[in-house]
């Protein structure tokens, strides 16, 4: 089990950030651990404590619904695991992957057969993988991501 060590990046909030948790909070009544606007996926990521996902979503999604039309903006709901491995799986959620490993170098590798899921993971240019390196990237120290 691959534990936090220490945050990769300060974290700073903003008032508007704080507004923005108050009520993901209020509506979800989930406790959130992080909140951050994600401009490559264009939209709102809220990392929720751990054993507060389905809580956050509610009943088939409703409060995940609710709180798109509150923003007028995607959002997506992650499930934070003080487990590096785990956290990535959970980030790269609905996208199934076979295998994720760290190697001793903090290099994850992410196995999957299919090409279009492996595609949907890089992104054009490696936008997506660069984009999942920088997210993981508040939690947990990592040199790289791989898709292979």
């Amino acid at each position: 089990m691959t534990k936090v060590t220490k945050l990769a990046t300060k974290i700073i909030y903003d008032e508007d950030t704080l507004k923005k948790m108050g009520l993901f909070e209020a509506i979800t009544r989930a406790k959130l651990k992080d909140f951050f606007d994600d401009p490559v996926q264009e939209r709102l990521v809220f990392i929720v404590q751990p054993g507060n996902l389905w809580t956050a979503l509610g009943k088939k999604g409703f409060n995940a619904k609710k709180l798109e039309e509150k923003f007028n903006r995607k959002i997506k709901i992650v499930e934070f695991d003080p487990d590096l491995i785990t956290f990535v799986k959970n980030m790269v959620r609905p996208l199934k992957v076979d295998d994720v490993t760290m190697d001793d170098e903090e290099i994850i590798t992410i196995r999957h057969e299919d090409l279009h899921t492996k595609g949907l993971l890089i992104g054009k240019n490696a936008r997506n993988l660069r984009n999942l390196e920088t997210n993981i990237r508040r939690y947990f120290e990592v040199k790289e991501i791989k898709v292979v």
